[in-house]
């Protein structure tokens, strides 16, 4: 059942996620809006807006879900070589509007992407607001990789990342993974399987338990992510 939140005031709550469509896997509302308040309320519950150019705002809460849980991530040989040698430079929370517009960017030949502008400046907004946070790749002065996403508690729901060098992205999550160590974080959202996530240790949940892990770990008290200067990267694959 597809439910229609035009009309609903922004602090309403959602519908249970149980009771979104198999197919397309995890619809489970239409309209609203992106502010601050509804947004957060979403994620709460695990549900997250997704959409294109000329589409309403689709609500989504996808069964299975993709996790990574905190000092699970693979980490290669290949990888660690990478974070010795590419001359990366890593950060937390510098360029936080440069990375999600990135990661806006159109790949492959694609037109464009889900991430439209009414979606750039809600997050925006919870950046600012202290919700959403970035992690930046550099080499010299060129941003080449990085993600975002939404911290609530101990829960951290990634949102996208994007790579314009080999191993850039895979660098952001190595600085997520250690952060998750230390904040700490219990469990990171990677909401949909790839073939790529599972290479890096991320595995899949049923609907119930990841609602049930999602619901300790936002209810959890965690510093939020604190900003970071850029440091050498090289130091991610001394502490592996």
């Amino acid at each position: 059942m597809i439910f229609n939140l035009d009309g609903t005031p922004a602090d309403i709550g959602f519908p249970d996620p149980g009771l979104a469509e198999t197919e397309p896997n995890g619809l489970l509302a239409v309209g609203g809006d992106l502010s601050t308040l509804r947004v957060l309320n979403a994620y709460r519950r695990g549900i997250f807006p997704w959409y294109s150019a000329g589409q309403p705002i689709l609500w989504w809460s996808p069964a299975p879900r993709m996790v990574l849980y905190p000092g699970m991530l693979h980490v290669s040989r290949s990888l660690r070589r990478s974070l010795r040698r590419r001359n990366f430079q890593v950060s937390v929370n510098q360029s936080f509007e440069a990375v999600i517009r990135a990661c806006a960017a159109p790949r492959g030949g694609e037109a464009g992407t889900w991430l439209v502008a009414e979606m750039i400046e809600s997050y925006v907004s919870l950046h600012r607001a202290g919700h959403a946070h970035s992690i930046e790749v550099w080499r010299d002065d060129e941003l080449v990789g990085g993600l975002y996403g939404i911290q609530l508690g101990q829960m951290f729901f990634g949102e996208s990342m994007f790579s314009r060098a080999t191993d850039a992205s895979k660098t952001a999550l190595v600085l997520l993974d250690e952060i998750a160590a230390t904040q700490p974080l219990r469990l990171i959202d990677c909401q949909v399987y790839t073939d790529h996530l599972a290479s890096l240790g991320a595995r899949e949940l049923g609907r119930d338990q990841f609602r049930r892990e999602m619901a300790s770990a936002v209810a959890a008290d965690a510093a939020a992510l604190s900003p970071r200067p850029r440091y050498d990267a090289a130091k991610l694959a001394g502490a592996r």
